[in-house]
Formats: structure tokens, C-alpha cells, sequence
């Protein structure tokens, strides 16, 4: 165990190495100039532009800047906004819990529907349930984010009504920020009516980003389900007399859970990746809209060390899943 522990941790080095270079490549390819942008419609001297350039290092050759990237890495320093001159760091740590409220909530958003979608599609195979709810799961995965994001708003925001369209709270309250979680800092001051705002605008940013992993939960769970289902010890269980809700969520849902709970840790990085287009959709203050108030600005420290950090959470993630997965099915550590 020890050495399948080293081989997967051995792997992270040069994924790290190799998530750097492409993020800082790629960033680099985007047309314009971060100092300019800076500038904004005023303009700058060209001698000031060029203090500033050094000052920044934007004068170096590419691969001078990588390498100096690269050292400041090492002595784990992310950099500075080029506009606004606070910490990358501090900045993502301020955003982040906000991604991860609407994270877990699109999660549990997910787990709630997919799995008895799956296991009622298992039950059923064959039925036009089963069918039916396979569509549907094959066309939430199907539906673009922005799209489904529009079409959500246009609906329940604009013609019912029912949701508010942006943000995470009414202007009309505020909460002094503790724990970073909206809900939970609502809650800490017993405010009933913020934690009923706090909740209303969660509500459609977390289906619209939950809806890709509620179709792949539904359709692991099923697919799960069958096998666990024609197993010997289920007939046996069926043969005892058990009920079939029993047999159903006792022996069957609990031995078929193991593949999903491996799904659904692979699915941060699909969560993170759509966070930034439901961020900005919603307009909800968490690092997606941070990462792309960065493109739009050329803030090249902020969307390199945050592109870093998201990568380092993802392959985090991923090899607590790999690891996890190992202690529970000694076959993948042979």
C-alpha cells in the first residue's frame, strides 16, 4: 500500500509542473497588454509604460518570465494583482468560499434527484420510466451551462418571478462576513429573512451547475444498480422474503454506491470548470467571475495563480479519490 501511495504522490510533480507551464503559456497568448489595460482610455507615457513594464517584468524574454514565475513559485508567493496590487492569494481565499457554497449546494442538488432517478431507472429496466429518465439525464448532461443558465433565468426569474436574477443577497440586508458562507452567516445572526434571500438566490445557480453530475450520478447509479442487483445475495435476500424496499435501499443501494462516490470526487473538476460560467451568468462573486474579471483586465498574476490554485484543488481531490479507492478495492493497488 505504502508504495501505491508513493507512485500516485510521485505523480503530482509533473502535473504541477506541467499545469504551470500551460496555464502561464496560454495566459501569455492572449492579445494584450495588462499595463495598457491598466491605463485604461486616458492612455499612459511611453516611459511610464515602459517603468512599469520592468517593474512587472513584461519586458523579459518568455521564458525569463517563466523561470522568475517559476522561483516565485518555489518561495510560495503567487504575486500581486495588477490592479488592484492585493495578494492573489488573499483575493482567492476571500472568493473562494462563495464557489464552494455553490459547489456543495449543486452537489447536494445532485445527489438528492440522481440517485433515486438511478435507482428507480435500475428497478425498472426496460419501463418507459427507465427510458424517460435516461433521456432526461442524457439531455441535462447535453445542455451548455450559459445556455441552460439563460434559459433558467428567462423562466423562473423573469416570467414567474419566483428567483432573483444575481448576487448572493438582497441589498436590502447585511451580513457581517464570518465563516464566508452565505447560509451559514445568515443563520449565525438569526436572520430569517436574509437566510430566506441568501437561499432563494441560490437556488438557480446550483441547478444550473448540479445538472451535469445529476445526470452522471443518475446514470452510474443505475448502470451500478443492475450489477449489485443480479448478484447471489440478493436473490437470496428476495428468497428470505424481505420487502422489496428493503432488498432495494439496504443491501442493494448501499454495495452500489462505492463507483458513484468515485464519480462524484472526479466531478470537481467539472464543478470548478462550470462555476465559471455559472458565476458569471448569476453574477455570483466567487473565483469563476474573479477568473474572468481577470481575463477580461489581463491581470496575468491573478489568472496564473488562480488557474494554479484550481488545478492544485482538482489534483488534490483526485488523489484523495485514487487513494481512497485503493484501500477500498485492493485490486487497483496490484
Amino acid at each position: 500500500m505504502l508504495r501505491f501511495l508513493l507512485r500516485r504522490v510521485a505523480l503530482i510533480v509533473p502535473t504541477f509542473i506541467g499545469v504551470t507551464f500551460l496555464s502561464f503559456m496560454l495566459i501569455h497568448l492572449v492579445p494584450g497588454d495588462p499595463i495598457e489595460v491598466r491605463a485604461g482610455e486616458h492612455g499612459i507615457s511611453p516611459a511610464r509604460l515602459a517603468v512599469l513594464r520592468h517593474q512587472y517584468g513584461l519586458d523579459q524574454p518568455l521564458w525569463k518570465q517563466f523561470l522568475d514565475y517559476e522561483g516565485q513559485l518555489a518561495r510560495g508567493d503567487l504575486g500581486k494583482s495588477v490592479v488592484t496590487q492585493d495578494s492573489v492569494w488573499d483575493e482567492f481565499t476571500t472568493l473562494f468560499p462563495a464557489t464552494l457554497e455553490l459547489s456543495v449546494a449543486a452537489i447536494l442538488f445532485a445527489l438528492v434527484i440522481g440517485l433515486p432517478l438511478g435507482v428507480i431507472a435500475a428497478v425498472r429496466r426496460g419501463s418507459a420510466y427507465d427510458y424517460g429518465l435516461m433521456g432526461l439525464s442524457v439531455t441535462g448532461a447535453s445542455m451548455p451551462i450559459f445556455w441552460w443558465g439563460l434559459m433558467m433565468i428567462l423562466i423562473f426569474s423573469v416570467f414567474l418571478g419566483w428567483t432573483p436574477v444575481s448576487g448572493r443577497i438582497s441589498d436590502l440586508y447585511f451580513i457581517q462576513p464570518w465563516s464566508g458562507f452565505m447560509l451559514i452567516d445568515c443563520w449565525w445572526v438569526s436572520d430569517a429573512g436574509a437566510c430566506t434571500s441568501a437561499a432563494s438566490h441560490l437556488i438557480l445557480p446550483s441547478i444550473v451547475l448540479g445538472t451535469i453530475p445529476l445526470a452522471t450520478v443518475a446514470r452510474m447509479t443505475r448502470s451500478s444498480m443492475l450489477e449489485v442487483l443480479g448478484e447471489d445475495y440478493i436473490r437470496t435476500a428476495r428468497a428470505k422474503g424481505l420487502g422489496t424496499l428493503r432488498v432495494v435501499i439496504v443491501h442493494a443501494l448501499r454495495n452500489a454506491l462505492i463507483p458513484v462516490v468515485t464519480v462524484l470526487g472526479l466531478q470537481v473538476g467539472a464543478l470548478l470548470g462550470g462555476a465559471i460560467l455559472t458565476e458569471t451568468i448569476f453574477s455570483w462573486p466567487g473565483v469563476g467571475h474573479w477568473l474572468i474579471e481577470s481575463i477580461q483586465r489581463r491581470d496575468y498574476p491573478v489568472l496564473q495563480g488562480g488557474t494554479l490554485i484550481v488545478a492544485c484543488l482538482v489534483i488534490l481531490v483526485n488523489l484523495g479519490v485514487d487513494v481512497t479507492y485503493g484501500f477500498l478495492n485492493p485490486r487497483i493497488r496490484r
